[in-house]
């Protein structure tokens, strides 16, 4: 029964997604009444010392990577660098070939360190540009992104700085170059099926004469009025994020040490501050501000001339994503702690092969709670033992639970109650009706490559 009240939880939450209601609101309605159903007594203190807490502990963490991220992407828009490099993309690639453009351009950023978050509204207008010079439906933009910042640049591909590359090494002993054959064999499985899916479905639409379409929300705003500016001027502050988000991950630890105090007041007690949990969101805001600085001084006239009204849009548009990703945080707190989401964990773990166990364990653990980097964290939390038993008992490197894990994460985790998805489809104008289902078809094809990887790692022992 309790694990049935989770499913219901998690269903009717992912219904109201999909039907286009605001998880903010219903987030904490699903989580609550899967409480109640469970535990009536402890409805209110689930919703403060849970739900609300863990919503807080998020924006307290990344609401300055949304609004940085929010307003370095309408930047890049105002200032005419997203027609610009668009422009470049579409002489590169030609402009039958937009998609792939964005996919690339997505998986350069993602694997420069760039949040995958911060991606979706810095490519946006780029794509939006890009798509509407091919006469290529708008509603392909959120699964195109998609595909190249929520899948093989983000957990496949070794040596990725992405969190989901990251959280294995801590119960492997691994470093996040494992697996440096098996990893991109399984990411090219992804690039080339998704690429195969998303063009088909172009070719759909144009057989329809289906074009970019008419009346959309959030449209960039054109910037044709102003004078071409050089591609290369363009792409510098892309390049300014990706560079400095390096040099700040590797400086960071140097500059501050594991941990370091903070006393504005010297008669106030010091506050002691884990740096070591902070060194991927310091460096992502440290980057996003010189990538905003580099905009504005690269484009003064043309970003200061409408610096109010964007710089309003973008601070808007950032509260809503991230109080939807806090929202849908809160819930995957809560559903975490239900006897249902403990009894799930429990039945995984009677599955025999220990690749194939690890794969569902993460991937069903990531869909439940609407997060990658959760998902594996309680998955990993709570059988990394197990895993790694199996693994010595059956002769398999560490290096292949690591890159099985991390890809897992990023596979089912993308329902439509994920956060990040939320925040894609809010940032794009588009509803989970119009651009959903293109989404799944990605997931799916991320969350089969897992399993092909396993089938090539028994074929042929690569690693």
């Amino acid at each position: 029964m309790s694990v049935l009240i989770s499913l219901l939880a998690l269903g009717f939450l992912i219904l109201v997604a999909y039907r286009g209601y605001s998880v903010i609101l219903f987030a904490p309605v699903a989580a609550l009444a899967a409480v109640l159903l469970t535990m009536p007594g402890a409805v209110l203190p689930a919703y403060s010392a849970l739900f609300m807490d863990s919503m807080a502990t998020y924006l307290r963490n990344y609401f300055p990577v949304f609004m940085l991220g929010a307003l370095f992407g309408k930047l890049i828009e105002l200032s005419g660098f997203a027609e610009a490099i668009a422009a470049a993309i579409s002489r590169v690639t030609g402009s039958g070939r937009a998609i792939f453009g964005i996919v690339m351009l997505c998986a350069l950023m993602v694997y420069g360190g760039v949040s995958v978050i911060v991606i979706a509204f810095a490519v946006y207008p780029f794509a939006a540009e890009l798509f509407r010079a091919a006469n290529i439906p708008k509603r392909l933009i959120p699964a195109t992104i998609a595909l190249g910042s929520y899948t093989f640049a983000m957990d496949a591909v070794p040596g990725s700085p992405q969190i989901q590359n990251i959280i294995p090494t801590t119960f492997f002993g691994t470093t996040t170059m494992a697996a440096p054959l098996l990893g991109p064999i399984g990411g090219a499985f992804i690039l080339v099926f998704g690429m195969a899916y998303l063009d088909w479905r172009r070719r759909g639409a144009a057989t329809t004469s289906e074009g970019y379409g008419t009346g959309h929300l959030n449209e960039p705003e054109s910037a044709s009025a102003f004078a071409r500016v050089s591609p290369w001027l363009a792409f510098l502050p892309l390049a300014v994020v990706a560079a400095t988000n390096i040099v700040f991950t590797i400086y960071i630890p140097k500059w501050y040490g594991a941990t370091t105090t903070l006393a504005l007041n010297p008669a106030a007690k010091p506050l002691a501050i884990d740096v070591s949990k902070q060194i991927g969101i310091w460096a992502v805001e440290g980057a996003l501000v010189l990538g905003i600085a580099t905009v504005v001084v690269s484009a003064w006239t043309r970003v200061t001339a409408a610096f109010v009204k964007g710089s309003q849009t973008a601070v808007s548009g950032s509260l809503l994503a991230a109080m939807n990703t806090a929202s849908e945080y809160g819930f995957g707190a809560i559903i975490a702690a239900l006897p249902g989401f403990v009894a799930v964990q429990a039945a995984l773990t009677h599955i025999s092969n220990p690749l194939v166990n690890e794969a569902i364990t993460v991937t069903t653990l990531a869909g439940m709670t609407g997060s990658a980097s959760g998902g594996m964290s309680l998955a990993l939390a709570a059988m990394a033992d197990q895993f790694k038993a199996s693994a010595l008992a059956a002769n398999i490197p560490f290096e292949v639970l690591h890159r099985v894990a991390a890809m897992a994460s990023g596979g089912m985790d993308t329902l439509p109650h994920n956060g990040a998805i939320i925040t894609l489809l809010a940032i794009t104008g588009l509803s989970h009706r119009q651009s959903y289902p293109d989404i799944f078809a990605i997931t799916c094809i991320k969350t089969s490559a897992v399993f092909f990887m396993i089938a090539v790692y028994y074929l042929t022992g690569i690693v």
